[in-house]
C-alpha cells in the first residue's frame, strides 16, 4: 500500500498500527493525510483483523491544519467537509473494530477522527478542545454527529462557544474515551484491546459495529425490528454455534467481574 509521507502503518499479529506522522505540525490533519487515511480504510492490508490508530510525538492529532483555509471559498469547503466525511465513514463503518491511542492534544479535527473509531484509550496526558468558535470556523469533520453523540450537544456547544477544554480524567467519565492509562501506555493498551475483540466472530463484531450505532438512533420498533434479524443472523453462524457449543459443554469460561481488562 502507498501512503503518503505523513502516515505510516505496521502489523502487530494481525493488528494493523497506522501512525500519523506530522509531528513537527502536532500531526495536524490536511488533505493529503485525510485522502491516506480514507485510501487506507477502504483497502486494509493483508492479514488485518482490527486498526489502532495512534499520533507520533507529543500528540494525537491538533485537528485541520488551518494553512489549508486561507484561499478556500464556500463550494471548495463542502468539499473539502465531505471528504473527511467519506474518510471518517471508512472508519466508522468499516471492515474491522478500530482503537484510537489518544495522547497529548486531541483538537478540532483529531477530535473528529478519534470520534469516529470504535473504542478510546487516552494516556493522562490528553486534553480535548474544539476551538472552531474561536477560529471563525465550525466543525467539518462529522463533529456534529459523532462527537455530540459521544458527549452530548451542550457540552459540545460549551465546548465551541467558550473554548472549554477537558483531560483525561474528565474525558473518560464524559464519553470521550472508555479507558484512561499512564502516560506513555495509551498505544500498548489500545492494541491489546483491538487483539480482543478481533477474536470475536466476524459477524458479530459487523453488527456491533453497523447495526448498533443505527438501532440506537433509529425509530424504536424499527430498532427493535433490525436488533431481531442481526440478532437471529448472528447466532445462525457456524462459528457462533461453535461457541455456543464449547459454553453449554463446559469447555468455554464462565463471565466473572475482572474490573477494567
Amino acid at each position: 500500500m502507498t501512503l503518503p509521507d505523513t502516515l505510516r502503518y505496521a502489523m502487530h499479529d494481525g493488528v494493523a498500527v497506522l501512525t500519523i506522522a506530522r509531528p513537527d505540525k502536532r500531526n495536524a490533519l490536511n488533505d493529503v493525510t485525510v485522502r491516506g487515511i480514507h485510501r487506507f480504510f477502504a483497502d486494509l492490508p493483508d492479514g488485518t483483523n482490527a486498526v489502532v490508530i495512534h499520533g507520533e510525538g507529543d500528540h494525537f492529532s491538533a485537528g485541520l491544519d488551518l494553512s489549508t483555509l486561507m484561499e478556500r471559498d464556500a463550494e471548495a469547503g463542502i468539499a473539502h467537509s465531505r471528504l473527511w466525511h467519506r474518510a471518517f465513514e471508512c472508519i466508522e463503518f468499516g471492515d474491522v473494530p478500530v482503537v484510537a491511542a489518544l495522547h497529548g492534544a486531541v483538537v478540532g479535527g483529531g477530535l473528529e477522527l478519534a470520534a469516529s473509531t470504535h473504542l478510546r484509550v487516552a494516556d493522562k496526558t490528553v486534553f480535548y478542545a474544539l476551538p472552531e468558535g474561536s477560529r471563525g470556523i465550525y466543525v467539518g469533520g462529522g463533529g456534529s454527529v459523532r462527537v455530540a453523540r459521544l458527549i452530548g450537544v451542550a457540552r459540545m456547544m460549551d465546548m465551541m462557544l467558550t473554548g472549554r477544554t477537558y483531560g483525561g480524567e474528565e474525558g473518560v467519565l464524559f464519553g470521550f474515551s472508555q479507558y484512561i492509562v499512564e502516560p506513555g501506555e495509551a498505544l500498548e493498551k489500545a492494541i491489546a484491546l483491538a487483539r480482543r475483540a478481533a477474536e470475536n466472530p466476524k459477524l458479530t463484531n459487523f453488527a456491533i459495529m453497523h447495526a448498533l450505532p443505527r438501532i440506537a438512533e433509529a425509530d424504536p420498533s424499527a430498532g427493535l425490528l433490525m436488533e431481531s434479524l442481526m440478532s437471529a443472523i448472528a447466532q445462525d453462524s457456524d462459528e457462533a454455534k461453535a461457541r455456543l457449543r464449547a459454553f453449554l459443554e463446559k469447555r468455554a469460561p464462565k463471565v466473572s467481574h475482572k474490573g477494567v481488562p
